[in-house]
């Protein structure tokens, strides 16, 4: 058999579906419909990868998503109703690799689990992203990041970012005074092989505006219509 996948969807149809076309692509599958009996499955038994729905009776998804990623890092796919960016954003954050709304078609859903297989197969792909500055520390005006202590702080002041936060955040500051679109940002900060929409990038940016500019009355991250964001040299 080939690699296994746990299926955690409610809608007993829609899982069923899933099942067969995943057996019929050579992996093996297990199911469930209730978030929490699926945490303990997934913590039970080794997967592969796991498609989750995000609305599911007794547990949603994204608390099986957070709890599970305490225990074990496996490939997660979300799957959602939703179309709310910052639902999605929230499910990265969160650890998933992936999403995908409903309804999708088989064939993307299909591409995308053999993305994420692959990638998991391969994290020597994810720790080169990281070569650039893994011995270094960051500056622009009052603000220091330390990347191997993965620590941002204004002026001596703490800024507490996420994982996908801090990356967008090193990227810009690696790449001073040059504008990165958000087709570039979002292959840096959720991989060259990640599908999902641009606009993404943009919440990640108010985020860490409201975090840092917002916060110290300053203006670091630019915004050049039309082409994407940039960090310059000076303050300003």
């Amino acid at each position: 058999m080939g690699a296994r996948i746990l299926v955690v969807e409610d809608e007993e149809k829609l899982a069923r579906f899933i099942e067969l076309e995943l057996i019929h692509e050579g992996y093996e599958v297990t199911k469930s419909g209730n978030g929490r009996d699926a945490l303990e499955i997934a913590l039970r038994e080794d997967f592969a990868l796991i498609l989750l729905d995000i609305m599911l009776p007794g547990l949603n998804g994204l608390e099986v998503l957070r709890r599970l990623q305490k225990e074990k890092q496996v490939p997660v796919i979300l799957l959602t109703a939703r179309d709310a960016v910052n639902d999605k954003v929230s499910g990265l954050d969160a650890g998933a690799v992936d999403y995908i709304t409903k309804p999708f078609a088989i064939e993307e859903l299909l591409a995308r689990i053999r993305v994420a297989l692959k990638l998991h197969a391969a994290p020597a792909q994810s720790a080169a992203r990281s070569d650039a500055a893994k011995e270094g520390v960051l500056t622009w005006g009052l603000l220091v990041m330390n990347v191997p202590a993965h620590t941002v702080k204004y002026d001596g002041h703490e800024i507490f970012l996420t994982n996908r936060e801090f990356l967008m955040l090193r990227t810009l500051l690696e790449n001073r005074d040059i504008v990165l679109s958000r087709d570039t940002l979002l292959n840096k900060v959720c991989g060259y092989d990640f599908v999902g929409e641009t606009n993404i990038v943009d919440v990640y940016i108010r985020y860490l505006r409201s975090k840092i500019d917002d916060v110290f009355h300053i203006k670091m991250i630019h915004t050049v219509r039309g082409v994407g964001y940039v960090i310059k040299s000076e303050e300003g």
